[in-house]
Order: structure tokens, then C-alpha cells, then sequence
């Protein structure tokens, strides 16, 4: 286990950004500080700089994905609800939850009056204009502002220093530059309504305001009747018109595959590993092992996870490791339910999920990443631990961009979020252990 020595000389540079004074024994005990006079002013400047870097992104190597995306614009829009989930027009078939579906249908209508062609359903087609281009990165960088109201909720309670280090990891996410702004997704957007919902529990706002007329049974039926509510609302339609079968089809297809194209670094990796190495012994040993003829990985739907010699993994296995894997949190959250733990527990939830479930992308480390970012201030430990963790995500990230011309921008990012880390964690921490050692000696 690698072990923390923070320098206070190596401090300066961070400090004038992260600047407040901290001194407190728990991460959560009062601190006596200089807090910033506006936090929102502080994190417009950071937005702000993470919004240049990402506008000259826009040129850059961008994934079939993108193609995706267009397409769903051009579905929502040309096509009625009923028939969303069920279009060939393109391999790239709606397969995100409806209420993302409904996303697309709101920004394809800025699309159509932009450029028409980007909505339309067969000339729209690989369509790869300039228009298209930075009308839909654009739109990812418009959608992060839901991310930065999340880690704003998140963090305005805290004191300065933690607050901006919080704020600088999020923000500033090399995982999140290299996944929306240059291979192209909406996680940021999809994270911040997680940091959102994750700040409403950790104040206690289950019901966003409602918890103050009901109470325990009454409590935990208007919680209930909430979910099913949104459930309702989503797949409502589509078990009106009789296509609900389609869209878990589309959402849930098992045919894909145990690992994604590029493989997430989890359990099922090592598991391949192995029997890919007991069949080639066991086959040099004389024993008749059939080859697999089949891929593991793929994005499409096919043959699935063929095996030499280790029995063959299902989804239900996945799902039964995913589950045993819960239980630990599941019984500590039963046992001992405290709201200021909820963005632990998810994290660890989505590590879970990360670890043993089934077709899991390699981007899918965001789910826990990005959580554990608010996590890693409260302690040293908790930093350490995610000072790996962080590096490991990003780094399996890389193959994501693999044009020459990129390679640059991802380890440059990758060699500036480690820096970061270091000197934000060093500067939040070395006046807590200065303080203990300065208060040791009293307290005997």
C-alpha cells in the first residue's frame, strides 16, 4: 500500500486557486476558514476554462458513436414514438432508455433549423458536415451545465479548499474530455442529473421537499409511488401501443456479447485470460481443446461468449455475482442508513455493476469515478484510493482514441489531472496532519 507525504512546499501553485484555510480532525467536523465570498463565481471560472478546452475538441478524432447519435436526432424526429424502438434505417438502433430518446427529440428540433439534413432519416445518413459536426458538439457542451449545477449542489456547503478541489476533479475530468468531447457521448449531462438526485438524498430531499407529510409506512409508499410514477411516465407509451417488448429488447440485448469491443479492465477479463491459458496448456499437453469460433467482444449483436475449457457465463451470472457482491452495502445501508453516505454507497454500487456485470464498456468507470470524486476529500485514504483508481480509469480510457494525432491530447490530460490530484490532495490534507501533529503532544 503506497503511503501519502504531503509537502507542504510543493503547495503554492494550487493553493492560489484552491485557496481557504482547513483545520479539522474529520473530514466532516466544522473547519475554521476563509471561504470564498461567491463559490458560483468560482465555478463559472472553472466551467468557463474546461468550456475552451473542449471548443477546440471540436475538430478533433470523434467514434461511430457520433454517427449514433445524429441518427437517434433524425429517428425522434421523423419517426412517431410507437416506432422509435423498432426503425433498421441504420445498424445504430435506438437502444438508451425513452426519457434520453425524448432528449434527442427535443435537441433534433435545434437540429432541423440548423440543418435539415442532420433529422432526416435516409439522406441524413454518415452525414458528417461542418453543421452537424459542431451542432452536436455543442450540444454536449450546452448539456454539462446539468453536471455543473450537480457538483455545485454537491459542494456549496463545503469549505473553499475542498469545495474547489471537488469542483477542479469534476470539472476538469480528463475521463469526461476524452468520452463526450472527443469520442462523443452525453455522460456528463446523464452524470450531472446522478449528482443532482445524489445531493437531494444527502440532504435528506428523498421526495425533492415531500418528506415533511409523510412519514415511515406513509414515507416509504410516496417514495414508491414515485418510482412507478417515473416508470409509468417512460414506458407508459410503449405498453400502450403494444411495443414494450421491443424497446427491453433493444435496451437489454444479451446477445452482445460478455465483453464490450474494448473491454472494460474487470473481473470477466481475467476469467478469459484464464481459460485462454488453460486450453493452450492443456492443448500442449495433448488433450483435444475446441478453439472458440466465436468473439467475446462486439457491438453487435452475435455469437456470445464461447469458452475452451471454464464453463460458459450467462447474463444471470452476472447478475447473481452483481448482487452478491451488493450485499455488503445493501446490509450497512439497511443497518445504518446516513444520508451523508448515500454518494459512497452508489459508487460502490456502480463498481459492482463495473466489476461483474455483463457487457460493460469500458466508459462505464465514469459511473464511479466521477461520484468518488466528491468522496475522495473527505479523507487521505479515500485520496489515495482514488489517486490509482482515477489514473487506471483514464488510462483504459486511451484506446477509445486511437489516431495518432490524439495520442498527445489524452496523455497530456492524463499527466495534468495526475498533477492536479497531487497538489490539490497534498494542499487539503497536509494542514489536517500538521494540525494532529501540532495537537498531539497537548492533548496528552
Amino acid at each position: 500500500m503506497m503511503t501519502w507525504h504531503p509537502n507542504p512546499n510543493l503547495l503554492h501553485p494550487l493553493s492560489l486557486s484552491l485557496s481557504s484555510s482547513s483545520n479539522h480532525d474529520s473530514p466532516r467536523e466544522p473547519k475554521t476558514q476563509i471561504s470564498s465570498p461567491n463559490p458560483i463565481s468560482d465555478l463559472a471560472w472553472f466551467s468557463l476554462i474546461a468550456a475552451c478546452v473542449k471548443l477546440l475538441l471540436i475538430p478533433s478524432y470523434h467514434s461511430t458513436d457520433f454517427e449514433v447519435h445524429r441518427h437517434w436526432l433524425a429517428l425522434t424526429h421523423s419517426l412517431s414514438l410507437p416506432n422509435w424502438y423498432s426503425d433498421k434505417t441504420s445498424p445504430w438502433t435506438l437502444d438508451y432508455p425513452p426519457f434520453f430518446a425524448h432528449f434527442e427529440r427535443f435537441l433534433s428540433l435545434f437540429a432541423k433549423l440548423v440543418d435539415p439534413t442532420i433529422v432526416d432519416l435516409h439522406n441524413g445518413l454518415n452525414y458528417k458536415t461542418p453543421s452537424v459536426i459542431i451542432f452536436q458538439r455543442l450540444t454536449v457542451i450546452l448539456s454539462d451545465t446539468v453536471l455543473i449545477y450537480g457538483i455545485y449542489r454537491l459542494g456549496r456547503k463545503l469549505g473553499s479548499r475542498e469545495r474547489n478541489l471537488i469542483w477542479v476533479l469534476v470539472v476538469w475530468s480528463p475521463a469526461l474530455l476524452i468520452v463526450d468531447h472527443m469520442h462523443f457521448q452525453y455522460n456528463g449531462f446523464l452524470m450531472g442529473i446522478l449528482l443532482v438526485s445524489l445531493s437531494l438524498l444527502e440532504e435528506g430531499r428523498d421526495l425533492t421537499g415531500g418528506e415533511g407529510w409523510v412519514r415511515a409506512f406513509g414515507r416509504l409508499v410516496a417514495m414508491g409511488t414515485v418510482v412507478v410514477a417515473v416508470f409509468v411516465a417512460a414506458y407508459g407509451p410503449f405498453v400502450y401501443y403494444g411495443r414494450i417488448q421491443q424497446v427491453f429488447h433493444r435496451m437489454f440485448p444479451f446477445g452482445r456479447g460478455l465483453c464490450h469491443a474494448y473491454w472494460a479492465p474487470n473481473f470477466w477479463v481475467f476469467y478469459i485470460l484464464l481459460d485462454k491459458g488453460l486450453a493452450f496448456m492443456l492443448a500442449k499437453l495433448g488433450f483435444n481443446i475446441q478453439a472458440p469460433t466465436a468473439s467475446f467482444t462486439g457491438g453487435l449483436v452475435g455469437d456470445t461468449s464461447p469458452f475452451a475449457v471454464l464453463p460458459r457465463v450467462t447474463p444471470l451470472i452476472t447478475f447473481v455475482l452483481v448482487l452478491i457482491a451488493l450485499f455488503p452495502c445493501l446490509i450497512k445501508a439497511w443497518r445504518s442508513p446516513q444520508p451523508r453516505m448515500i454518494t459512497r454507497w452508489v459508487a460502490y454500487a456502480y463498481t459492482c455493476g463495473f466489476l461483474f456485470g455483463w457487457h460493460v464498456h469500458e466508459k462505464a468507470s465514469l459511473h464511479f469515478v466521477i461520484p468518488l470524486d466528491i468522496v475522495a476529500t473527505q479523507g487521505m485514504e479515500d485520496a489515495r484510493h482514488y489517486f490509482i483508481l482515477s489514473i487506471v480509469s483514464c488510462y483504459s480510457l486511451f484506446p477509445l482514441l486511437f489516431e495518432a494525432q490524439e495520442y498527445p491530447i489524452k496523455v497530456l490530460l492524463l499527466l495534468l489531472h495526475s498533477i492536479l490530484m497531487w497538489f490539490g490532495f497534498s494542499s487539503q490534507f497536509s494542514q489536517i496532519t500538521s494540525a494532529k501533529a501540532q495537537a498531539g503532544p497537548g492533548k496528552k
